[in-house]
């Protein structure tokens, strides 16, 4: 509208002001004349100023539309370099530049919300067999709108295969959603100080890390394994029937009656390769942390030394110890997601509490 306003303005000022200069000339001559040559004069002007295709600024535009009304209709023909198509075309543009907006917004489709990218990949991540369609139709489930095409470019960008038909879960997925049901058995062996060799038989379980001790003897028959599997069901309870897989070695010490007692459950053995102790690898990872925090630093003198050090480690492995397959949880314990600030650190002091005769310590916060 203002610039409406602008232009009718600018045509009044400019008549005006052709017809005082044309009253103060010397011959009074016919006024269509007279406008005729300032018209063809700034013509010239226009030409001059663009070699080959003429293209005309606004104010040549103001110029012409300013002189026309000055002109008798039959004159236009022979005089303007335009033709009164042209100068309505230029007043449909000067009418429509006040509603253009093209200015004020990107070509295109407007870009996608940075925090629906964000939950398409996190779908796709966290749900490998779904699609595209099947990610879009979450999302309207949600309550968001976006089409297909879009997820697909979403997805695309962050180089994951929209294709409803995905590879598998990795081996981390596929372990973890399986470990709530695994537990992994082996014996380990210790030297007293007077070189008797004792045998531990370490049950663990995958999904918790919680650590169970078999026993302690220095004759490991297939009769005293047996029984260890029994005293484990009773100590479980109702937990014993959701275990599915065990996982062994070959030794002669897991009889098929050690089997029988798991299998009565519905689980299912599974015995690794000779000489492939990456097979039963958190169990044998577990028993190099037994090495490494309490064996290798205590001299065992005999068999019930070797029990209450391990009923010991045990408590502390259960109710203290951090985990890192756990995201550093604790198997019995309560563990507290939240932060800590460190100006609350002056205000609760943090006690140490020793085990094992200081060999390892436990933290808390006090109450």
């Amino acid at each position: 509208m203002l610039l409406k306003i602008v232009y009718l303005l600018t045509c009044r000022m400019l008549g005006l002001a052709f017809l005082a200069f044309l009253a103060f000339l010397a011959f009074q001559g016919d006024r269509a004349k007279d406008a005729e040559l300032l018209v063809l004069r700034h013509e010239n002007a226009v030409l001059r100023r663009n070699a080959g295709r003429v293209r005309y600024e606004p104010g040549d535009r103001v110029w012409f539309a300013a002189l026309a009304r000055l002109l008798p209709r039959r004159c236009w023909t022979g005089i303007f370099p335009v033709t009164p198509a042209t100068l309505l075309a230029w007043h449909r543009k000067l009418a429509g530049s006040q509603y253009d907006t093209s200015r004020r917004r990107k070509p295109g489709r407007p870009p996608t919300a940075a925090g629906i990218s964000r939950l398409v990949v996190r779908l796709a991540r966290e749900n490998p067999l779904w699609g595209h369609r099947r990610i879009q139709g979450e999302l309207a489930k949600l309550g968001i709108a976006v089409a297909p095409s879009t997820v697909w470019e979403i997805l695309r960008a962050a180089s994951i295969d929209p294709a409803p038909r995905r590879s598998g879960p990795t081996w981390r997925q596929f372990l973890h959603a399986q470990a709530a049901g695994i537990l992994a058995v082996d014996f380990l062996h210790v030297d007293t100080v007077l070189l008797r060799r004792l045998y531990v038989l370490v049950f663990i379980e995958h999904g918790t890390r919680r650590m169970h001790l078999g026993g302690v003897t220095a004759h490991p028959t297939g009769d005293w394994t047996v029984q260890q599997a029994r005293n484990l069901a009773l100590t479980l309870g109702e937990r014993f029937e959701s275990i599915r897989f065990l996982i062994r070695d070959r030794g002669s010490n897991f009889t098929a009656s050690f089997d029988a007692i798991f299998q009565a459950t519905g689980t299912r053995i599974l015995r690794t390769a000779v000489r492939a102790p990456r097979m039963n690898a958190i169990c044998e990872r577990h028993i190099g942390t037994l090495r490494r925090e309490l064996l290798d630093r205590v001299l065992i003198l005999g068999e019930a030394h070797l029990r209450a050090v391990l009923a010991e480690y045990q408590m502390h492995f259960n109710t203290a110890r951090p985990h890192q397959g756990i995201a550093q949880r604790v198997p019995d314990g309560e563990h507290d997601g939240g932060h800590l600030a460190v100006a609350a650190l002056d205000r609760g002091p943090i006690h140490r509490k020793p085990v094992l005769g200081g060999l390892i310590n436990e933290y808390s916060r006090a109450a």
